[in-house]
């Protein structure tokens, strides 16, 4: 099969499971998967049976996706990612967005622990991804383009839905979060960053670093999605503080903020329709 056969192998197999139509999507990073759980009228199918899906082995990553409803709103929730350092293609980490697509989504919520390196940042900020720079060295849309999924040279000037920042700043604001925005670089990982590393990532305008959601954000506006992001800073970048980093405080701090994160994400999920 090629790559539009999979997608719509995947997509079938999921329609045949829960048939309703979802119109939001959501990715749900390290240590934020609370969110799920929350999902009413759900139903989870482990991505190990979906057809061509590739399962996680990185802990605070479930490895489900959930369909249901938040609020009004029908959500299709991707419990856990696949990551570029794990080994995977990038085409395969960014599958299970495409497939959301097929299904129906139109809006695409997209979640990620990351490093704070601005220092207007400290953990347990949730900050509005306003832009993104791919350090990752690598594409998801590299090789041959399929017409059927997108153009060839999609335009990257507003990734990040402009409306649905206002959204979420707004619904910040109400549950008495200071807003914040924030341009989120990737790299390929898995080690972090070191001091140098992080302030030559802050010469270059990156105000957080992570090992995800931009090859999830370029796919998703290739295939006309509108899109969105949260990071939540679960850690200082390297040389800002003396504490060595460790996976065990990003699942930490993303456990101490994950209330905070359910309750903007079901403020702000309704107004992405």
């Amino acid at each position: 099969m090629d790559l539009y056969e999979r997608i719509m192998d995947a997509a079938g197999f999921i329609k045949r499971k829960y048939p309703r139509v979802p119109q939001v999507g959501v990715v749900l990073g390290s240590g934020l998967g609370e969110f799920a759980d929350s999902v009413a009228e759900q139903t989870a199918i482990p991505y190990a049976d979906i057809p061509h899906f590739k399962c996680t082995s990185v802990a605070g990553h479930a490895g489900r996706l959930v369909l249901g409803r938040t609020g009004p709103v029908s959500v299709a929730v991707l419990q856990g990612r696949a990551h570029y350092y794990e080994g995977h293609d990038l085409s395969d980490v960014v599958f299970p967005v495409r497939v959301l697509a097929k299904l129906g989504v139109q809006s695409l919520l997209l979640t990620n622990a990351a490093g704070g390196i601005s220092h207007e940042l400290r953990p347990g900020d949730l900050m509005i991804i306003r832009d993104h720079i791919n350090l990752m060295g690598l594409n998801p849309l590299r090789g041959a383009n399929d017409e059927r999924l997108g153009p060839r040279f999609p335009d990257m000037s507003a990734v990040y839905d402009p409306a649905f920042q206002e959204v979420i700043a707004a619904a910040l604001a109400e549950n008495g979060n200071t807003p914040r925005r924030g341009i989120y670089l990737a790299l390929c990982g898995p080690s972090y960053e070191t001091p140098a590393e992080v302030r030559m990532l802050a010469s270059l305008g990156a105000d957080a670093v992570g090992l995800s959601t931009v090859p999830e954000a370029i796919a998703a506006r290739h295939m006309g999605l509108r899109v969105a992001g949260i990071s939540c800073i679960t850690n200082l970048g390297a040389g800002i503080s003396s504490r060595p980093l460790s996976h065990q405080e990003v699942i930490e701090t993303a456990g101490r903020v994950k209330d905070d994160l359910v309750r903007l994400m079901k403020r702000v999920i309704p107004q992405m329709v």
